[in-house]
């Protein structure tokens, strides 16, 4: 028995054997809504990769499991999911109280609606046809904590007290402050055509149908102004991957037949 759970632990650390989440802060995936499967994790020189199916719509599954609230900027092919713009992690993206999910289905459009994410060729993907073709194929979390609030101030003292102490001892230190980074901003974008199934280029993520989605404005003070961890998911075709020597290609099925008819002379 140990054998073989020391055989399951390198196959699965070599990526014959595929996990689904990645991350520690949080548990993040992606989730194929049309096969309604969550797509399985191929690990591939310390890189996590996912298989999309063209034309698939899916979503970006975030579970918080810090212990705390967290703050996750999401990106798809270098967007940020909230505003459409550039991704950059001091931007604002979504707030899980512990324990909570999220799914992301789509581009946020406003308080109320997304525009469905679906796996498609890079010139249909959002970020190709908003000339941000560069970075298709990824998607990004970076997870910041949330500051602690201040301790509590000290218990009354009598005025004869309060008088004998320094004058720097009454002042109040808590006044530091940060912008809220929970706010969700909207873009326009173009609508979505049909995918195109047939372009053998890299996948990216398209710009679909609208859907209700709603969400709330909060704010949110980041403990750090770096992310305490930054999780990254990479995605392509079956095709693709297998030529980059990211996955093997499977082997055609032999069916072997015992009986499969009179003797032939030899050739």
């Amino acid at each position: 028995m140990k054998r073989l759970k020391l055989l399951i632990a390198a196959l699965a650390a070599a990526g014959a054997i595929p996990a689904h989440a990645v991350g520690h802060l949080a548990d993040v995936r992606a989730f194929d809504r049309a096969q309604g499967i969550e797509l399985p994790v191929y690990w591939h020189e310390g890189r996590a990769y996912v298989v999309g199916r063209p034309g698939n719509e899916y979503q970006v599954s975030v579970r918080n499991q810090a212990g705390e609230d967290l703050l996750a900027v999401v990106s798809v092919d270098g967007v940020n999911v909230l505003n459409g713009e550039t991704a950059a992690a001091s931007q604002g993206g979504y707030v899980l109280a512990n324990w909570e999910s999220l799914g992301i289905k789509g581009w946020r459009k406003s308080t109320q609606q997304t525009a469905a994410f679906y796996f498609t060729s890079l010139g249909d993907s959002y970020a190709g046809r908003t000339g941000r073709p560069d970075n298709v194929g990824v998607i990004g979390a970076a997870l910041f904590r949330r500051m602690a609030p201040p301790p509590p101030p000290p218990a009354a003292m009598a005025p004869d007290m309060l008088s004998s102490l320094p004058e720097e001892r009454h002042r109040n230190d808590y006044q530091r402050k940060e912008s809220g980074a929970g706010t969700v901003e909207s873009r326009r974008a173009p609508a979505s055509p049909s995918p195109s199934l047939a372009d053998a280029g890299p996948l990216g993520t398209g710009h679909g149908r609208r859907e209700y989605s709603p969400v709330r404005t909060v704010t949110f003070q980041r403990a750090t102004d770096q992310p305490a961890e930054m999780v990254t998911i990479y995605y392509d075709s079956h095709r693709n991957l297998v030529a980059r020597g990211i996955l093997k290609e499977a082997p055609a099925p032999r069916n072997p037949l015992p009986f499969p008819g009179w003797v032939p002379d030899p050739a």
